[in-house]
């Protein structure tokens, strides 16, 4: 058992007894706010640990950093999951995003994202996906 449980049964036992004894409840208030301090301290200290784990595992950068090879990473993964979320149909697709078909299908191939397999098999029917509403 870890001293922190020991020490918050410890806690919660000497509350109780003194409640019991004929002492006001404001132990028993204290305790209870000190518990959900502690529990919400050991929450913040995980996602301490996680961010830093995070920061870690992203991979150095030996380039420099290039606004469009980012703009192009974010609009390739935003594009991706439109198509997703639409079974592939970029008509729709690109009302999801608020842009015209016209600009996602050229970004599609400036990209060169692939629209296969989003519900349809292979290029079957690729041009019905393209069709605007």
């Amino acid at each position: 058992m870890s001293s922190a449980a020991i020490w918050r049964s410890d806690v919660i036992a000497s509350t109780l007894s003194s409640a019991k004894s004929g002492q006001s409840g404001t132990l028993l208030r204290e305790a209870t706010i000190e518990t959900r301090l502690d529990a919400l301290k050991s929450v913040a200290l995980t996602l301490l640990d996680a961010v830093d784990s995070l920061r870690t595992a992203q991979p150095l950068r030996e380039q420099s950093l290039r606004l469009q090879d980012e703009v192009q990473r974010f609009e390739t993964d935003l594009i991706r999951t439109a198509l997703e979320r639409t079974g592939g149909n970029q008509a729709r697709a690109a009302r999801l995003l608020g842009v015209k078909h016209t600009t996602l299908n050229a970004k599609i191939k400036r990209y060169r994202i692939r629209c296969g397999g989003f519900g349809d098999e292979g290029d079957k029917g690729a041009g019905d996906r393209e069709i605007a509403a």
